[in-house]
């Protein structure tokens, strides 16, 4: 974001009442909070994708071959 960006947000907020600045705030921590989160799943899942690939290809064998077994979501 550009520094004329930040500038107009911050004006636009100024100009709000002091409750609603703090609502705002608020809004904006819990957004910037919920992009964090985001971006640390799509990176934990990058990190990831070529070994469930690999397990998930393992799998598809093993069920071909008559390996495979129904999992019990029970015992989990």
């Amino acid at each position: 974001m550009s520094r004329e960006n930040i500038a107009t947000v911050v004006k636009i907020i100024e100009s709000l009442p002091e409750a609603q600045q703090e609502r705002v705030i608020e809004h904006l921590r819990e957004y910037i909070a919920d992009i964090e989160d985001e971006l640390q799943w799509d990176e934990s899942f990058r990190k990831t994708q070529t070994k469930l690939v690999e397990v998930a290809r393992l799998a598809k064998q093993q069920i071909a071959q008559g390996q495979g077994q129904a999992m019990d979501y029970d015992k989990l």
